[in-house]
């Protein structure tokens, strides 16, 4: 029996699964183990410690495993890869692949099929495979530049946004939220962590921000309101690159705010639909540690012909 691990390697958390061919045997969760973000260090314990979690839930070494895929942030950067494929040969000894994390979560929505998935974690971005299997992105250029209505697009334009309504004495409720999200006392301490180098976990706000909208907060109902049309932005862009007028096009979504902010997946799902109407969105937000599962399983099966 082969054993298959796959593994997505995030901003906010690192997902990890094992299995064999057709089932699975075991889950972790760990920390973020995104490099960029967090750093080597960091990411080798996260990953590490969901490699043996996984694999003692699945009662199994990690020397028995035959083949793991990688989704991580970067992955199809061989400086990254070369990083990542390092850590993982400490525990594991079979074939390691390292992909991007939108590759993976692209497998998980449509296999080896055409289609589109739009990822809002920490980070985002829209990826898409046409019939041809051409491919296209749009946006996950980092946080400082892009990741538009991602969690830390999020938490950053909720903490400018707070800061504006301050300047308008308006007394916004939302600023409470934010200081005690970032474990402060007051606003003045907020705004030096909000500008600190390196800047802080805008991420970390997105809890907050959801309950603020679900209690009516303005500020916060906005932002999300913007997340959403702004992912459906990155949608339309791939879609026109790779399907024209988008005919049947499937489309799936990804991540922790479109699995935790209805608000966004609404917006996202009628800005989307007024420009495309006859498009196929998934209501379901597809795990992508699913999809390098079963990439693991399917470099396998190539392997052996």
């Amino acid at each position: 029996m082969s054993l298959f691990v796959g593994i997505d390697g995030g901003g906010s958390k690192t997902a990890c699964l094992v299995g064999d061919e057709s089932s699975l045997l075991g889950t972790a969760v760990a920390g973020p183990s995104n490099l960029v973000r967090v750093g080597e260090p960091t990411a080798r314990e996260a990953l590490h410690t969901a490699i043996r979690q996984a694999c003692a839930h699945a009662m199994v070494n990690t020397s028995e495993i035959s083949r793991t895929c990688i989704g991580i942030a970067g992955g199809a950067r061989e400086e990254t890869a070369g990083v990542v494929r390092k850590i993982l040969s400490e525990l594991l000894s079979g074939e390691i692949e390292v992909v991007g994390d939108m590759v993976i979560a692209m497998e998980a929505a449509a296999g080896s099929g055409p289609g589109v998935v739009v990822i809002a974690g920490t980070g985002s971005i829209a990826y898409g495979r046409n019939e041809a299997g051409r491919t296209a992105r749009a946006g996950g250029w980092g946080f400082a530049i892009s990741d538009e209505g991602s969690a830390h697009w999020i938490g950053r334009a909720v903490v400018a946004a707070v800061m504006r309504a301050h300047d308008e004495n308006q007394g916004p409720a939302l600023l409470e939220d934010v200081m005690k999200a970032w474990r402060v006392n007051t606003r003045e301490q907020m705004i030096l962590c909000a500008n600190a180098s390196p800047p802080p976990d805008f991420a970390e706000l997105l809890p907050a921000v959801i309950s603020a909208a679900d209690s009516k907060d303005p500020i916060a109902h906005d932002v999300l309101a913007q997340a959403g049309a702004e992912l459906a932005g990155l949608a339309k862009i791939v879609i026109a690159r790779l399907f024209g007028e988008g005919q049947g096009v499937p489309v799936a979504t990804s991540g922790g705010v479109f699995r935790n902010a209805a608000l966004v997946r609404r917006i996202f799902y009628n800005n989307l639909r007024l420009q495309y109407p006859n498009i196929k969105v998934s209501e379901n937000v597809v795990d992508p540690v699913e999809g390098a599962l079963e990439l693991a399983r399917r470099g396998a099966r190539a392997a052996t012909g």
